[in-house]
């Protein structure tokens, strides 16, 4: 059994895999995280559709990908996760050209942004963070399970974060109608729903051969904290171990992601908050690591999962 841990890499991770024959599909894929994920699973044969809002930045990451002659396919198609209408769009096309999806990754996010409303008018976290990747998802379904089998089963991977011990989902005002907006806590929430999600989902689907996961990705310095200012950086940091943040390489932050997605170790479990190339262990109080125990109600998934239906206006069966 191998070794892997907090400065394990995509490539470590990914060595000695072919994925050839596979299809994977990552959201956010214009920068950062979602670059990297793509450029790992093409590396091992599979075919990457990389999907962005961004089509200068899109066509620019997928040129730079094609230029290092990676053994797999690169696609693009551009996913709006802010506006649902663009979704159900980008998942009829996809649909269309990808009647079998090995693995989804749901890498996209925005974090600590100033309150703002998607599309629909939802709170723009949680809209574009958990609501649109929803409904992206449960759209690809019957792509995912086309492509399950008892030997080796779709994987569905949402990105969540360690930022989900900010909060719980607040089922009675989810997007700050009534009370005060806290970008913090609104983070926390969308990333705790990232869990409850990937929770409900999974015991949904797993009988289809389709299994879900949640993953810490680790503090790394991406476009994602673009809203940070030194204040917010002094207030995550206390939150660690010895109130010292170790930041990780790009490499090492998509590792967990991409384990999550293709290491045969994890074949026949699903439901699970992953972090440093591991199945996470419990939080303690006030510590940033771990899993909280109110992102793995099942209780609080299955509220979300009815909740979110509601929102799409759309069900969704197993």
């Amino acid at each position: 059994m191998r070794t892997l841990g907090f400065e394990t890499t995509t490539g470590e991770v990914i060595a000695g895999q072919d994925l050839t024959g596979r299809v994977a599909l990552v959201t956010g894929a214009s920068a950062g995280l979602g670059v990297e994920t793509a450029r790992t699973l093409a590396g091992a044969g599979a075919t990457v559709y990389l999907l962005a809002r961004d089509r200068g930045r899109l066509d620019a990451a997928l040129d730079t990908l094609r230029a290092e002659n990676l053994p797999g396919k690169l696609e693009s198609a551009l996913l709006d996760l802010a506006d649902l209408d663009q979704v159900r769009e980008a998942a009829a096309g996809l649909l269309r050209t990808c009647p079998k999806i090995d693995i989804l990754i749901n890498n996209a996010g925005v974090m600590a942004c100033p309150l703002g409303r998607t599309a629909q008018g939802f709170e723009m976290q949680l809209g574009t963070n958990h609501v649109g990747h929803f409904l992206l998802t449960c759209l690809l379904l019957p792509a995912l399970k086309a492509a399950g089998s008892p030997q080796r089963a779709a994987r569905v991977v949402n990105l969540s974060s360690a930022g989900h011990s900010f909060a719980a989902m607040d089922f009675e005002d989810p997007n700050y109608r009534q009370r005060p907006y806290d970008k913090w806590q609104s983070y926390g929430q969308s990333k705790t729903a990232n869990v409850l999600f990937s929770l409900a989902l999974d015991a949904r689907v797993a009988a289809s051969h389709v299994r879900a996961f949640a993953v810490h990705p680790g503090a790394i310095s991406t476009e994602l904290g673009r809203h940070l200012d030194q204040e917010d950086m002094e207030r995550i940091a206390a939150a660690f171990p010895g109130g010292k943040m170790s930041f990780k390489s790009v490499p090492q932050g998509a590792a967990t992601s991409v384990w999550a997605a293709t290491a045969p170790e994890l074949e026949g479990k699903g439901g699970l908050y992953l972090e440093d190339c591991q199945i996470a262990q419990p939080a303690a109080d006030g510590v940033i690591g771990g899993v909280h125990p109110w992102a793995l109600d099942e209780e609080a998934a299955e509220r979300l999962w009815q909740l979110s239906q509601e929102w799409v206006g759309q069900e969704f069966a197993a």
